[in-house]
């Protein structure tokens, strides 16, 4: 039974409803699940990169503290990583969009990208 076209909250693509088992199934969910994961690897190589904490940033999950945890992380790295984060992923960010529940965690981090490419 096909539904159309659908949105699913976390995910970065809009997929038309499949049979509901088999193959198409199974390609549907790698694809539900690759995206956020690979927008996760995404911030963290930008995190690593901008922090230059390099590895201790891969061996993060989504879970993983940022601000308060993570030394590097002061104010002007705060900038420093805005702005390495529009570059990666073409968006803007506007003063007022962002606070510091934004960088609570790894995970709050690559969820405000996601929010954003989405618009």
């Amino acid at each position: 039974m096909r539904h159309g076209w659908f949105d699913t909250p976390g995910t970065l693509m809009h997929i038309a409803a499949g049979p509901g088992s088999g193959e198409d199934c199974d390609r549907w969910i790698v694809a539900t699940i690759e995206k956020p994961l690979m927008l996760l690897d995404d911030v963290k190589t930008v995190v690593g990169s901008a922090l230059q904490i390099g590895n201790r940033a891969q061996e993060m999950d989504a879970a993983a503290p940022l601000l308060g945890a993570v030394p590097e992380l002061d104010s002007i790295a705060v900038v420093n990583l805005i702005t390495a984060l529009e570059e990666h992923f073409g968006i803007t960010v506007a003063d007022d969009e962002i606070g510091a529940s934004t960088f609570e965690t790894l995970g709050s981090l690559a969820q405000f990208i996601e929010r954003k490419l989405s618009e």
